[in-house]
């Protein structure tokens, strides 16, 4: 994985890990990798891999039983709710830079039903 030098790496898998969770790739109430499987998977630090999970546990993306590891939430409402805000921030950017670009709201939606058409 390439990662972004201006975003905190842990701050980028755990992205990744709620796009896979969202997109079903990851199912709901499945075990994830252990911190040293995730931490050789990405080529990170263990220590990365443990923050890792404290900040989705924090989040309330995964729980921990233990001696059995860490597991997806199984909310499918906590899931939705990390696609909202995922949608969100994509359309907050999106809006963003086009306004940087002197487009308006009418110019938006405009481009976006012909991209629609491709």
């Amino acid at each position: 994985m390439n990662f972004d030098t201006s975003m905190p790496i842990y701050l980028q898998i755990i992205h990744l890990l709620k796009k896979k969770l969202i997109k079903g790739e990851i199912e709901p109430g499945s075990k994830m990798p252990s911190t040293r499987n995730l931490a050789h998977h990405y080529t990170i630090n263990p220590n990365t891999a443990g923050r890792i999970y404290k900040e989705m546990e924090r989040e309330g993306l995964c729980f921990t039983k233990r001696g059995l590891g860490t597991f997806a939430t199984d909310s499918k409402d906590k899931i939705e709710a990390i696609k909202q805000e995922i949608a969100a921030e994509l359309i907050h950017n999106f809006t963003l830079g086009m306004n940087e670009l002197g487009y308006s709201k009418s110019d938006m939606i405009t481009i976006i039903k012909e991209s629609e058409e491709l």
